[in-house]
């Protein structure tokens, strides 16, 4: 429990300021630097510790959604769900990945099952375009953009307090939906 605590401490720190002291990720946890230390020789370990358990979290939950339906448009929204589930997990992930703090090793497991869960999301724009849900004009690469802006919008609306926490759901999907032309109103 206490190595998951302090990922997950990471995971929350590191997403906020990724310069911050290993004693306030220790901190959270509710342990000293030292102890700290003796689950993660040093802030590299823990990093690559937060990656495996965030794209391990995040591949079950997306290939779970996937495979909740085989309507494209329900993946597509089961999906954004379990994105907004991972929550800080996906955020900071996406954030990892995108502006990468040491090359990536594509030999591990964890990526490899990474990179197929995001395979299964990417398969599901050509069905869109091909059954003319969403126009060709709008690719894959500007939809997962937008998919994976739309999660973070959500964290941050949940964390705000703005919003209530049983509608959140509902509308990250009528944002994101009506933005790639899905109407649910039709």
């Amino acid at each position: 429990m206490t190595n998951q605590a302090i990922i997950d401490s990471a995971i929350s720190i590191l997403n906020e300021d990724f310069s911050a002291p290993l004693d306030r990720i220790a901190d959270k946890a509710g342990l000293n630097r030292r102890t700290l230390h003796r689950y993660f020789k040093d802030r590299s370990e823990l990093i690559d510790a937060c990656m495996n358990d965030m794209m391990q979290t995040w591949q079950r939950a997306m290939l779970a959604a996937y495979n909740s339906t085989t309507d494209p448009v329900g993946q597509l929204e089961q999906m954004l769900y379990a994105g907004i589930d991972c929550g800080v997990k996906y955020a900071f992930l996406n954030k990892l990945y995108s502006q990468p703090v040491k090359p990536i090793d594509t030999s591990n497991k964890d990526y490899q099952a990474y990179e197929l869960a995001k395979d299964k999301w990417f398969s599901i724009v050509p069905k869109l375009h091909r059954k003319k849900i969403i126009s060709n004009k709008l690719s894959a690469p500007w939809i997962r953009l937008l998919f994976t802006n739309m999660i973070i919008t959500t964290i941050e609306a949940l964390r705000s307090g703005d919003i209530a926490a049983n509608d959140i759901k509902k509308l990250a999907w009528y944002s994101f939906s009506r933005s790639i032309g899905i109407d649910q109103d039709a």
